[in-house]
């Protein structure tokens, strides 16, 4: 399993239920690389998306542990262990993590590719991402130009499981 994120330096995600900065390449980027593709994320994700709907044009796994808890378009599942077994009908290739912080937390064990934006900046934030520098799980193996929106520098990153 992958998975997707933009953090700031210190790895920060979101704040409020909202991300911490909306950058058009890499809203590109996210709907490029997760198109057609599958989507696990969980339920305050799923409502922070316009009108609190699924991801057009993927499958969208949302995990709550509310058991009453539905949502048209999607696959709603209540534990870790669901999603797991859920997950078995795709392909690991094409399934993508997507928060938020305790999603990351719970389904990081079972990914090997972290596709992480990183921006120079930090934000005021209440939800955070495990720092990758950090775990000896992960290592760095491949780092973008830097970029620039407006006076705002990031970097596109990949990180692999370390095997």
């Amino acid at each position: 399993m992958n998975l997707i994120v933009a953090v700031d330096k210190n790895w920060a995600i979101g704040c409020g239920n909202r991300l911490l900065v909306s950058i058009p390449q890499d809203m590109k980027f996210f709907r490029e690389t997760t198109t057609g593709k599958i989507v696990v994320m969980g339920r305050k994700t799923l409502e922070s998306f316009p009108g609190g709907k699924p991801l057009k044009n993927r499958v969208n796994i949302v995990l709550s542990t509310n058991k009453d808890y539905s949502v048209k378009d999607a696959i709603v599942v209540h534990t870790v262990e669901e999603v797991v077994e859920e997950l078995k009908k795709y392909n690991a290739e094409d399934v993508y993590c997507i928060g938020g912080e305790s999603i990351y937390r719970q389904l990081l064990p079972y990914c090997d590719t972290a596709y992480v934006t990183k921006i120079d900046h930090a934000y005021q934030a209440d939800s955070y991402f495990p720092n990758l520098d950090e775990n000896e799980e992960w290592e760095l193996t491949k780092i973008s130009e830097e970029q620039t929106y407006f006076d705002l520098e990031y970097y596109f990153t990949i990180y692999e499981r370390v095997k």
